[in-house]
């Protein structure tokens, strides 16, 4: 399955392709109820896309899969990337990444009941690395469930099978509310190891392309930190508490 966006009036002589993650990531990313790629993800790169006349395709793969369209070069784009995402597979390759176009926090979420108590069991998204807990799951004092997507883990957690959801916060929520879990007994367990991090556009075809959706990104600061608050994936709220 492949999603087209027509962006602007002077094409490229073929689209680009643009590989995203096979899952329910919104707001930030990922499938609405039509089946569509939607998110703050395709907004802002459908803004560039229209702003510069760019054809894109967005083309959904399971997340392994991802890594190997980008380094084979069977995808002309990938978002989201991270320079330490799967360092292994990347090493001697030349990516280009983008400069930041989200900053998220990684995190726990636990229930509620669950508030304050330890945590030995968490779940996450097959093909996401916990790095706030690495030590942990390495020595084997944490034990780590994966799923295919974000709704059976937070399923399990709500059904008691996992002490905590390790996922991106605002997304966590937001799923939660779309799929009928009580969204509001999530609570951040913000005293417990935590990742901020970053979002960035990579490939290894088009350098030229990231500098300039760099510049886009500059240029457009305002009006990309507006789609930001109207996605609601702003990280800011989440770290009050904290006064960081």
């Amino acid at each position: 399955m492949a999603w087209i966006a027509v962006a602007g009036a002077q094409e490229r002589a073929n689209p680009l392709i643009v590989g995203v993650e096979e899952l329910n990531y919104l707001p930030a990313y990922g499938r609405d109820e039509n089946g569509e790629y939607a998110g703050f993800g395709r907004a802002i790169l459908d803004a560039f896309a229209e702003d510069h006349g760019y054809d894109l395709v967005y083309r959904p793969l399971p997340i392994t899969r991802l890594y190997s369209g980008l380094l084979s070069g069977s995808i002309d784009l990938k978002y989201p990337d991270n320079p330490r995402w799967a360092e292994d597979r990347k090493a001697g390759r030349t990516i280009a990444y983008s400069a930041p176009a989200m900053t998220y926090i990684d995190g726990n979420l636990v229930t509620e009941a669950r508030d304050g108590h330890d945590v030995e069991l968490i779940g996450t998204v097959l093909g996401f690395t916990p790095w706030a807990w690495l030590d942990r799951i390495e020595d084997d004092s944490l034990q780590l469930i994966e799923s295919t997507d974000l709704v059976p883990v937070l399923r399990q957690l709500f059904a008691g099978r996992i002490d905590a959801a390790y996922a991106n916060v605002a997304v966590a929520k937001h799923v939660a509310a779309e799929n009928g879990l009580p969204a509001d007994q999530l609570v951040f367990r913000d005293d417990l190891p935590y990742d901020r991090g970053t979002y960035h556009l990579s490939t290894t075809k088009h350098p030229e392309l990231i500098a300039q959706f760099d510049h886009w990104l500059e240029d457009n600061a305002e009006r990309v930190e507006a789609m930001r608050e109207d996605y609601g994936v702003g990280v800011e709220e989440l770290l009050e508490p904290n006064g960081e």
